[in-house]
């Protein structure tokens, strides 16, 4: 389900979207916008999970994970 909304944007930012849309990048405006906004969500998310971490310290019942991950290798967000 989704619900439709109105948002105001600057014009040099509805020129990029559409620049982006253009260009194939992007299907539509919406969906740059929604996938931004989801980005947002997630960044906020984390800077949480990293206030608490700095707040209180890490969590050890996780020290075993969080040393398998800082280990592991990750494949390139570039590709």
């Amino acid at each position: 389900m989704s619900t439709q909304i109105s948002v105001r944007l600057n014009d040099r930012v509805v020129f990029e979207l559409d620049a982006l849309v253009a260009s194939g990048a992007a299907k539509s405006r919406a969906e740059l916008v929604e996938s931004a906004l989801e980005a947002e969500l997630r960044r906020r998310l984390y800077q949480r999970d990293a206030e608490i971490y700095r707040e209180h310290g890490e969590d050890p019942e996780l020290a075993g994970m969080n040393d398998w991950l800082r280990e592991r290798t990750y494949p390139s967000l570039d590709d």
